[in-house]
């Protein structure tokens, strides 16, 4: 899987929407404004750190050797994976969609009912 997939993936779900952090050379993506994924590089390869309960993410953790803590957010609750790895493209579509399911339970019901697909 490449960013650009990804991108396509977020990008066609409602309310989804991506900025640029130019201190982190990353690509936000966010539902009605709450951060839910993140596209960027570690160490010159593909990744993407997601927003996990922390159960989930010391799970994967365990599981995954291609996953692993967010450097540059919340450990608990972010992990970041490569996209170059071993999970296969299903499994980070899954997690995407977990992530953004989330980001929607932040939100307020008239927009929990406007952007759940």
């Amino acid at each position: 899987m490449n960013q650009s997939q990804l991108l396509t993936f977020c990008m066609n779900k409602p309310g989804v929407t991506q900025s640029a952090h130019r201190d982190w050379a990353a690509t936000q993506i966010k539902l009605a404004d709450v951060m839910f994924a993140m596209l960027h590089e570690v160490d010159g390869r593909p990744a993407l750190s997601l927003k996990t309960s922390p159960a989930l993410a010391e799970l994967l953790r365990q599981s995954h050797e291609d996953v692993f803590p967010s450097a540059l957010l919340n450990k608990a609750h972010w992990s970041t994976l490569w996209l170059d790895g071993s999970l296969p493209d299903s499994q980070i579509y899954y997690l995407v969609e977990d992530a953004r399911q989330q980001a929607l339970e932040l939100l307020p019901a008239s927009l929990k009912q406007q952007y759940s697909r």
